[in-house]
């Protein structure tokens, strides 16, 4: 696993503790996913309140077991999406531009190399 795929997947375990889910998406830049991700995960909570629990009567120590199931096997789910994406061969596509410094694939929507910082400039190669 290279070390985008890790702190990718680092940053979306720390979300999900956190309860938010998409954290590791939105640190890939893959942002409707992550909008997906987080959407996605507050519905399940929400729905999962309305039909277990007393939504007045609930605080975050007292929810059921029928609540906090749903909500960790999503985030978890989030989790293992993201060590997916991150680690995808689509990730790097053939045609995307790579750096001249360290030869990876380039982002095309930064202006810099993600891995090593060198500067993206027409002077870059394809593979």
């Amino acid at each position: 696993m290279d070390r985008r795929a890790a702190v990718a997947v680092v940053v979306g375990s720390l979300g999900a503790v956190l309860g938010l889910a998409g954290a590791g998406h939105a640190y890939l830049c893959r942002w409707r996913r992550a909008a997906a991700w987080f959407t996605g995960v507050l519905g399940v909570s929400l729905v999962s309140v309305f039909l277990f629990a007393d939504p007045q009567a609930v605080t975050a120590e007292s929810l059921p077991t029928a609540v906090l199931v749903p909500l960790v096997v999503a985030l978890v789910a989030s989790v293992v999406d993201v060590s997916r994406v991150a680690r995808s061969p689509a990730a790097e596509a053939d045609d995307d531009p790579t750096c001249r410094s360290c030869g990876r694939s380039l982002d095309p929507t930064l202006e810099f190399c993600w891995y090593c910082s060198a500067p993206a400039d027409e002077e870059t190669t394809s593979r």
